[in-house]
């Protein structure tokens, strides 16, 4: 269960980052404001986390997901370029995460 926490977690990461494309250098209000919400979600998520599962593995994971979420949010949503070796290394991040999360055990 606590996986699917940290993964929710990382999900609210690719969010905040997403969301400060919006935020245009917080000077729109209501992008900002949903901006930090996601922040504080995504950081207190990982918080709950920290207490079961070791905070180096925990914070790479986070990180990780954060990451390869919103280089795609990138893709999706502001036509950001699309690569082999962009896909390659989105790839290899996932397999970072994935070993991360079998060495856990």
């Amino acid at each position: 269960m606590i996986w699917l926490v940290l993964i929710i977690a990382g999900l609210f990461e690719t969010a905040w980052a997403i969301g400060l494309k919006y935020t245009e250098g917080f000077t729109k209000f209501w992008p900002s404001f949903w901006t930090i919400v996601t922040m504080v979600i995504s950081v207190w998520l990982l918080g709950v986390c920290v207490k079961q599962l070791p905070v180096g593995t925990a914070y790479a994971v986070w990180v990780g997901i954060g990451a390869v979420g919103t280089v795609i949010g990138g893709i999706w949503l502001f036509n950001e370029p699309v690569s082999p070796l962009r896909i390659f290394s989105l790839c290899m991040i996932m397999a970072g995460i994935i070993g991360l999360k079998l060495a856990a055990h």
